[in-house]
């Protein structure tokens, strides 16, 4: 069995900034959605990062347009890619509608939700 994620969201900076995707991926692992219990990144809720200059760019969506820790987990999401990536980083809000598909092991759904 691999630890190894079975759906990896390819961003931007994997092409550009190869060297930095790894921290970038650990500071934002930090980042729960505590109604789910999960990371934004296990849910796949960070759907691409880019540095453009000296500011870097997040596009993230959220499990339901009206999550009640919406705003705050944009807020962490922020701090905690700063606190990665050592630049101002600004979170634009994506449209997309996220499913279990996004998820980097669809597998972690045995919640005992579904029967």
């Amino acid at each position: 069995m691999t630890d190894e994620p079975v759906n990896t969201v390819k961003w931007t900076i994997h092409d550009t900034h190869p060297e930095i995707v790894e921290t970038v991926r650990a500071s934002l692992s930090e980042v729960v959605d505590p109604e789910i219990g999960m990371t934004i990144i296990q849910l796949g809720l960070i759907r691409n990062v880019e540095i453009d200059g000296e500011i870097a760019r997040l596009k993230m969506i959220l499990t339901t347009p009206f999550c009640p820790y919406g705003p705050a987990m944009v807020d962490m999401t922020r701090q905690k890619a700063q606190e990665g990536l050592k630049m101002p980083v600004t979170v634009e809000m994506g449209m997309d509608v996220w499913d279990f598909s996004m998820m980097e092991d669809p597998s972690a759904l045995d919640w005992g939700l579904y029967a």
